[in-house]
């Protein structure tokens, strides 16, 4: 059954729990996640995205149990990413003329996903769609997180269906921020910004002053991941913007992978002087092998300086720290710095290899890195401390 948010909005969406990976094996959901569709009933009813494949014909038995299918006048599709348009084929068997509002951007995606030519109305910012007392407003957000996003407001009910946006991979059965783990609540929408947004931040910052430029009251918040931004719904748009404006905390992360130990060793010493030349520094210290890829770029998000490590093995690096650094490459951070350093036996290539992969990722890279020639002993180590007392004064 789904679960009414307001007299004219219900939910009507799939909370999965035992999602462990997303986009592919790329995104990692240890909380789960939810698919947030929504069902309004004013003069009109419309029907905002839908759910993911797997639960399209569950989704569409339940929305039966709500309404008869053929008394929905709208569909409006706020991005066609196949979690939130998965569901739409089963759905159109049921209803086939009914009209789908999207942008035009939306519709190209749609017939390339699905191969069908639906009733398509595209729309840009500031169209509107009268459905008796409230108004539905489209806002284009392109690149939030695909070309063909866009946010509907509903007003009456001051509803803005954001999609992707403000949204996080987390279940959780109550729907709503202020009954939710808080602390899991915005670790999970860290992440999500960290590892999806980041690369659009500029966009993240005129888009949303453009929808404050509106001055619309907001009630709520309905994203299409996650809770519902309930009490104090802004608050996850100013945690926006602050994480828009190349966001970092007084955090250093150590990354490294190791065959054996000598670069974790050089990693724990290097961490020991950064101890001690700044205490109040928050130091990390992550093996790339072992850690997941995603709590790591989250970790790498949230510091303004970061370590990577490795062996030098067949005249290169480790491969974890190679799918690590390619995705680090894509996600466009700034304004940080990043030093390499590794332990190695006759070649000895890996650190000026790592060093150009983060200058090419966008870190200030200002220090040709520290190798060690084997494993180090104690003047080796002393010098991985010294190293580390030195980066404090570099970034």
């Amino acid at each position: 059954m789904g679960k009414k948010i307001t007299d004219k909005v219900t939910w009507v969406g799939k909370i999965d729990w035992e999602l462990k990976y997303f986009h592919g094996n790329e995104y990692s959901t240890k909380k789960g996640s939810s698919y947030n569709s929504y069902l309004i009933k004013d003069k009109k009813t419309v029907l905002i995205d839908t759910v993911w494949q797997p639960f399209d014909k569950e989704f569409v038995s339940r929305l039966k149990q709500e309404i008869n299918l053929k008394d929905i006048d709208y569909i409006v599709m706020n991005h066609n990413e196949i979690d939130h348009s998965g569901a739409l084929p089963e759905l159109m068997r049921e209803i086939p003329n009914t009209p789908i509002y999207c942008t035009a951007n939306g519709a190209k995606i749609l017939k390339g996903h699905y191969h069908q030519e639906w009733n398509y109305v595209t729309v840009k910012t500031g169209d509107t769609l009268v459905i008796g007392d409230s108004t539905l407003t489209f806002i284009e957000a392109p690149m939030l997180h695909w070309p063909d996003t866009m946010f509907t407001y509903m007003s009456g009910e001051n509803i803005l269906f954001s999609n992707d946006a403000f949204g996080q991979h987390y279940a959780t059965e109550s729907l709503y921020n202020d009954t939710a783990d808080t602390a899991e609540l915005f670790a999970e929408a860290t992440k999500y910004y960290a590892n999806i947004l980041t690369p659009f931040s500029k966009m993240v910052i005129k888009k949303i002053e453009e929808v404050l430029s509106f001055n619309l009251p907001v009630s709520m918040i309905c994203p299409s991941h996650g809770v519902l931004w309930k009490d104090n719904p802004t608050q996850i748009v100013e945690q926006y913007l602050t994480w828009a404006k190349d966001y970092q905390e007084n955090q250093i992360t150590i990354i490294y992978d190791t065959m054996w130990n000598a670069t974790r060793k050089m990693a724990e010493a290097i961490a020991l002087g950064i101890e001690q030349a700044d205490p109040m520094v928050k130091v990390k210290i992550m093996n790339s092998s072992k850690e997941d890829k995603n709590d790591i770029i989250t970790e790498i998000f949230k510091s303004k300086a970061i370590l990577v490590g490795a062996p030098t093995v067949n005249n290169g690096y480790l491969y974890s720290l190679g799918g690590l650094l390619e995705m680090v490459k894509g996600l466009k951070f700034k304004k940080k710095s990043a030093t390499a350093f590794g332990s190695y036996g006759w070649s000895g290539e890996a650190v000026k290899q790592i060093s150009d992969s983060l200058k090419e990722a966008g870190f200030t890279v200002s220090d040709e890195g520290l190798r060690l020639l084997w494993v180090p002993d104690e003047s080796g180590l002393e010098a991985c401390i010294e190293f580390g007392k030195k980066i404090i004064t570099t970034i």
